[in-house]
């Protein structure tokens, strides 16, 4: 069992508000073992841990804004199916350029943890995200190569957990 990666986004809150900060735990399971999470038709452990890099700060971020302070949210992620595929079968000027077309939409599976500010479970379960309207959504900004998948992940967050109020 490999795991990549532990981020908090704890302190960072803390800073920004007098409030004690939630919490938001990112592990990737097995990486090595994702469907795919490279940035290249050639996949390299470097390239695939920048990636996934990127996909944590995102979780880390955008998940700590639903909850309340002192409230934690644990997310292992077991499979990454990045939107896009490389097809080799165009040429050498194609090798490492990744084709978004609608088959081949973003696909994640995980687990998630989400305990109140008293350490209580208040739900937990696993999740196999898709998204296979992504390109009829607003992804922005349009630079990033990883805005589909970012969105699913958004998407997730809204569904699975409600603002505080």
């Amino acid at each position: 069992l490999v795991v990549l990666g532990l981020v908090s986004v704890g302190a960072a809150l803390a800073a920004r508000t007098d409030a004690p900060a939630a919490t938001v735990d990112v592990t990737f399971v097995d990486p090595e073992k994702f469907t795919d999470a490279k940035e290249d038709s050639m996949e390299s452990a470097k390239g695939r841990d920048a990636l996934l890099d990127q996909l944590k700060q995102h979780l880390v971020t955008h998940g700590a804004r639903f909850l309340a302070p002192n409230q934690r949210l644990e997310i292992k992620v077991t499979d990454v199916d990045l939107a896009g595929d490389f097809e080799p079968w165009r040429g050498p000027n194609f090798q490492d350029i990744r084709i978004v077309k609608d088959i081949y939409p973003p696909r994640m599976k995980l687990e998630f943890r989400f305990l109140g500010a008293d350490g209580k479970v208040l739900s937990e379960g696993k999740r196999e995200l898709s998204d296979l309207a992504f390109l009829m959504s607003v992804a922005m900004p349009t630079s990033d190569p990883l805005r589909y998948d970012k969105e699913l992940l958004n998407n997730w967050l809204r569904r699975e957990f409600k603002r505080p109020s």
